[in-house]
């Protein structure tokens, strides 16, 4: 159904943030188990530097400047070093992390970090780009996959973020989302004629779906994907050669 809430679609901060919780909240509705360790993390090493400059002027307000400077100093180096930290965490370790998470049963681990491009030529819509990293917890086999859509293919013209074609683009480019999410996958198990047929048929029953809103979902996810993932499959592509 499609979201109450309008944002600005020139907005691309808007509309990846928005496309962010939305992920979140469809992933952690699949059974999947959210770690926080990584905003965790971030959270204490800012509220410690938070607490310490507190404490930095509530002893310097209360016994003054001389008898506490060496106390400050100690503070300016630890809240220096905390806040480097900070900066390092955020930039090398997260890097734009917006979920990771297990299955239930712990085998299968994922991560995804998120981005966005602003168009390149006037009129176009801007893309989403996702990074997918899928481990296999007890094998340790990792695979990479790389999607990049539209965000017009998940918001309508007035800003509304409509979230059926926006979990079907996911279950569609992520093996495991789709093992959790089967009926998301429908359209792409169709054949390329029946295709958009198939998609107005898995959405024709969901309330508070126009006619239009329908079109625009088939026709967006009717398009081919430019999603790449390296794994056996790549093997595989990259060992055949053109005939001449």
């Amino acid at each position: 159904m499609a979201s109450t809430e309008k944002i600005t679609v020139y907005n691309v901060a808007d509309l990846r943030a928005t496309t962010d919780d939305a992920l979140v909240n469809y992933l952690n509705s699949l059974g999947l188990v959210q770690s926080h360790t990584l905003l965790d993390t971030r959270l204490a090493l800012g509220f410690s530097a938070f607490l310490l400059s507190a404490a930095c002027f509530a002893w310097d307000y209360k016994l003054g400047f001389e008898s506490t400077k060496q106390y400050t100093l100690i503070a300016v180096i630890l809240y220096t070093l905390l806040n480097g930290a900070l900066t390092y965490w955020i930039m090398f370790v997260e890097r734009g992390t917006i979920y990771v998470g297990s299955s239930k049963d712990g085998k299968t681990r994922i991560r995804l970090i998120s981005d966005s491009k602003k168009p390149q030529q006037k009129g176009e819509a801007p893309l989403y780009k996702l990074r997918v990293d899928v481990e296999d917890t007890k094998t340790g086999k990792k695979e990479k996959i790389e999607l990049e859509r539209k965000f017009s293919e998940w918001f309508d013209a007035s800003g509304r973020f409509v979230a059926a074609p926006f979990q079907t683009v996911l279950a569609q480019g992520i093996p495991l989302v789709g093992k959790l999410d089967p009926k998301r996958t429908v359209a792409a198990a169709a054949p390329p004629s029946s295709g958009q047929k198939v998609i107005r048929e898995q959405f024709a029953e969901t309330p508070g779906y126009t006619a239009e809103i329908l079109d625009a979902i088939a026709s967006g996810l009717g398009e081919s994907s430019t999603a790449t993932a390296t794994g056996s499959s790549a093997n595989q592509d990259a060992g055949k050669k053109r005939r001449k």
